[in-house]
C-alpha cells in the first residue's frame, strides 16, 4: 500500500507517522527543509522535499501506485490545495484534505483578511510590534513600517534564508527572534514582557500552531492582538477522521 501526503505539517508529520505504523509506504512532498525536518527519520517515509511542478508530480504519481493523495498542507497555502485537487483530479486518485481544527480561542482580538490589512493597523499602532507570521510576507511589513522598522520584532524559523530575507528588509538582526516552534504561553509572555510589546500579529493557526498559547500571552500582557484569518475551506476533515477513512477504505 502506497500513500502520497503533501504535507510540510505537524499535521503532515503525524499522519506519515501514523502510516509507517501500519506498514504502508509513504511519499511526502514537502517545499522546505523545516517541513523536512518535521518527518520521523527511517521507517516507511521517503521524503520529497522543493516545490514540484504539475508535470513533476504527475510523473511522481505515474512512478508509483498511490491508493490516494493526502493534503496535509498548511491552512494558508490555497495554492498548493489547488494544485493537489487538479492533480488528483487528472491522475484519477481521491484527494483526502486534512483540515487543521479551531482552537477555544478564537474569538478574541482583532480579525483581518490578510497581511496588508494587518501591516496596516500595525502601522497605526503605537509601542513595539512582535511579529508572528513567518517570513513570507515580511515586505509587506517592512514597507508600511518603513521609517519605524526599530517598533518592530519578528519571530521567524531558524533558517539562514528567513535571517537574510529580514537583513536585507532592513530589520535589525538584533530584532529577529529566529526560534522553531510552537511556544508555551509563558514562553510567548517572557518574550513579550521582555521587548516591551504593545502588539502581536499572529494567523489563526489552531492548536497545533500554538494560537491558544498567543492568544492567553498577549491577554496576560494586555497587548492588542489582530489575528489574520484563515482563509476558508469547506471540504476537508479532521486528522482523526481522515485516518478512519484511511483505515475504512484501505485496511490500514
Amino acid at each position: 500500500m502506497e500513500v502520497l501526503v503533501f504535507g510540510g505539517t505537524v499535521e503532515g508529520r503525524q499522519l506519515a507517522e501514523w502510516l509507517d505504523a501500519r506498514g504502508c509506504d509513504v511519499v511526502v512532498c514537502v517545499a522546505t527543509d523545516y517541513g523536512a525536518s518535521l518527518l520521523p527519520s527511517g521507517g516507511r517515509v521517503t521524503c520529497l522535499q522543493g516545490p514540484l511542478s504539475h508535470e513533476e508530480k504527475l510523473s511522481l504519481v505515474d512512478g508509483h501506485s498511490f491508493c490516494c493523495i493526502v493534503d496535509a498542507t498548511h491552512p494558508y497555502a490555497q495554492h498548493i490545495t489547488q494544485s493537489v485537487a487538479r492533480l488528483g483530479a487528472e491522475a484519477g486518485l481521491p484527494v483526502i484534505r486534512v483540515l487543521r481544527e479551531d482552537g477555544e480561542a478564537d474569538a478574541f482580538g482583532e480579525r483581518v483578511s490578510d497581511a496588508r490589512a494587518a501591516a496596516k493597523l500595525v502601522a497605526e499602532s503605537e509601542g513595539n510590534v512582535l511579529l508572528t507570521t513567518g517570513s513570507k510576507d515580511l515586505d509587506v511589513y517592512a514597507a508600511e513600517l518603513a521609517d519605524a522598522l526599530q517598533r518592530l520584532y519578528v519571530r521567524i524559523l531558524p533558517l539562514p534564508s528567513a535571517v537574510e530575507h529580514a537583513a536585507e528588509l532592513g530589520i535589525p538582526t538584533s530584532h529577529l527572534i529566529a526560534m522553531q516552534g510552537p511556544f508555551s504561553q509563558e514562553l510567548n509572555e517572557a518574550l513579550m514582557r521582555q521587548l516591551d510589546i504593545r502588539t502581536l500579529v499572529t494567523k489563526q493557526s489552531g492548536a497545533s500552531g500554538g494560537f491558544e498559547e498567543k492568544v492567553a500571552a498577549a491577554r496576560a500582557c494586555h497587548a492588542r492582538l489582530i489575528v489574520i484569518e484563515r482563509p476558508e475551506e469547506r471540504e476537508g476533515v479532521s486528522l482523526a477522521q481522515a485516518e478512519a477513512l484511511l483505515e475504512e477504505r484501505y485496511g490500514l
